[in-house]
């Protein structure tokens, strides 16, 4: 062999032979080290097997069932519905401004706020041109021909009313119309024609629910069909729009959205016991708080509306009285209980009949009566030109009167709207109630329909009063104090300087606050 391929050769087994050592030493720390991890895993999983007990998964088994059960029992019956309207002045949807019309509902603000916020807002003025509006509501079919309950506010002033039912296929719709609307308990009834009998729901009697009974809200909140929600009842009797006497609505916590409202409140025997209606929340959404109508007003006025008048008629006597009792006021005018009145209408069946502002109502036909809901309920539901007794009390004594019920319509059709008495230029003093007073002009005088030279007008009231904390507010005007008239500032300052710490103070106010209706009221309370 030549010397230069034998060294070529002797490298070639130099280098094989440290690649043999290398791979054999890499083989050993790699089997060493197998070893030592090994053995420490082996070592824990030993320790943990000694005290740990195996998971397992229970077999699968059906819980409660019962919503889901109610749900496809009421779900045939609650359809979506949808309406278009031509808004002539778009300008003034959701200002918060008004002329006569919406004077006329003042459930305009409270429901475009919560429920009819779809269509717009902006608009370019007075000369905008027409636009069109769609907004979206739900319903409750309560008869198999066709007839739907719902919201008045769902369908007013819709060009077109369309109901979609659960099992139409999708594009369908079914045009309705409105059979009668009741603006006092914001309730309407409307109606498609099929072909065949429709699934109908049941109603219940609200007056069995109490507060923290399950109930299920179903209805097309932002459009989604078919949703259902729960929660309980939270309250009963809830008044939320001031000075509506038909509007006692159930509170639940069930989750209503807009597109809700016109869908039912059902109790867990699949009875509608409430139409949902309103909801309280500053992001127009659920906020947890929300006010269905309760089925016995629902079933009253839905069976006037399907008459041949397609209106309710109520029954009114023409008084007005404190929506809140006030035992102050009892005190002073030394009745125990019952209605005790703060207004009469000029010429109304009361006026006719002798009741004066003071007298305390307690009883109708012999029937006692403790609180201003039971007689309203009972007077309303008379028919117009029905005769009742008045059992009252008047000074101590009680007296009976004869008096025809009106048709309330009728006997506040000419009632004022709210107005806000404007103020004069001398600033008056502030009392020790914490209310500052002015006697009236005969120019407010006029406009507030108060005869000349009576009461005084409250110009400002003081946070944190007496006067603040009764109730009293700027354009309030007084007109007695503890059964004394007061008609100028002299005779007010005298009877408020008379006044003690500790005493019951009635005030007997004709309220023209912003946001209140017309007619007299009393605030009452105990000076501190």
């Amino acid at each position: 062999m030549e010397p230069r391929a034998s060294a070529l050769w002797m490298r070639f087994k130099a280098n094989r032979l440290a690649s043999t050592f290398m791979i054999l030493a890499t083989l050993s720390v790699g089997i060493l080290i197998g070893t030592v991890i090994s053995y420490g895993v082996k070592g824990q999983e030993s320790k943990k097997a000694s005290d740990a007990t195996p998971l397992s998964v229970p077999s699968p088994q059906r819980l409660s069932n019962q919503f889901s059960q109610l749900s496809k029992q009421l779900e045939p019956s609650v359809v979506n519905i949808n309406t278009e309207s031509t808004i002539k002045n778009p300008h003034r949807r959701g200002g918060g401004g008004g002329g006569e019309g919406d004077d006329q509902n003042p459930f305009d603000d409270f429901f475009d706020k919560f429920f009819g916020g779809q269509g717009g807002g902006g608009g370019q003025g007075p000369g905008a041109n027409p636009m069109r509006e769609r907004a979206l509501g739900s319903g409750v079919i309560v008869d198999p021909k066709g007839y739907i309950l719902t919201n008045r506010h769902v369908v007013e002033k819709a060009d077109r009313i369309r109901v979609k039912l659960q099992d139409d296929p999708p594009g369908v719709l079914h045009d309705a119309k409105v059979i009668g609307t009741d603006q006092e308990t914001d309730l309407a009834v409307i109606k498609i024609d099929t072909d065949r009998p429709l699934t109908v729901a049941k109603l219940g009697n609200s007056d069995s629910m109490e507060v923290g009974d399950w109930v299920l809200a179903i209805g097309s909140p932002f459009g989604l069909q078919e949703t259902v929600t729960a929660g309980i009842v939270s309250a009963k009797g809830r008044n939320i729009v001031p000075n509506r006497q038909f509007q006692s609505f159930i509170q639940t916590d069930a989750a209503i959205n807009p597109g809700n409202s016109g869908g039912p409140l059902v109790n867990m025997a699949g009875e509608v016991i409430g139409i949902n209606t309103a909801i309280l929340t500053d992001t127009n959404a659920y906020a947890g708080v929300g006010f269905a109508m309760p089925s016995n007003t629902i079933v009253q006025v839905y069976n006037q509306l399907i008459g041949p008048e397609h209106r309710v008629a109520r029954g009114s006597i023409g008084i007005m009285f404190n929506a809140q009792e006030n035992p102050a006021i009892a005190r002073v005018y030394g009745s125990g209980s019952g209605v005790t009145v703060s207004d009469v209408t000029a010429g109304s069946p009361a006026d006719q009949g002798g009741i004066k502002i003071g007298d305390t109502i307690v009883s109708v036909d012999g029937k006692t009566v403790k609180t201003g809901d039971e007689l309203v309920a009972d007077i309303a539901s008379r028919k117009p030109g029905s005769k009742i007794t008045l059992g009252f009390i008047r000074n101590g004594k009680k007296q009976d009167a004869s008096v025809t019920v009106a048709d309330r319509a009728k006997l506040f059709a000419t009632r004022l709207g709210d107005e806000e008495a404007g103020g004069e230029e001398n600033t008056p003093k502030e009392s020790r109630l914490g209310v500052t007073v002015r006697g009236l002009t005969s120019d407010m005088a006029d406009k507030l329909d108060i005869p000349a030279g009576k009461g005084v007008i409250v110009q400002d009231v003081k946070p944190g009063s007496f006067a603040d904390d009764i109730g009293l507010t700027r354009g309030d005007v007084i007109l007695e104090v503890n059964k004394q008239p007061v008609n100028g500032e002299d005779e007010f300052n005298r009877v408020q300087s008379s006044l003690k710490s500790g005493q019951d103070a009635v005030f007997l106010v004709r309220q023209r606050g912003a946001g209140r209706q017309g007619g007299t009221i009393f605030l009452a309370g105990t000076l501190p």
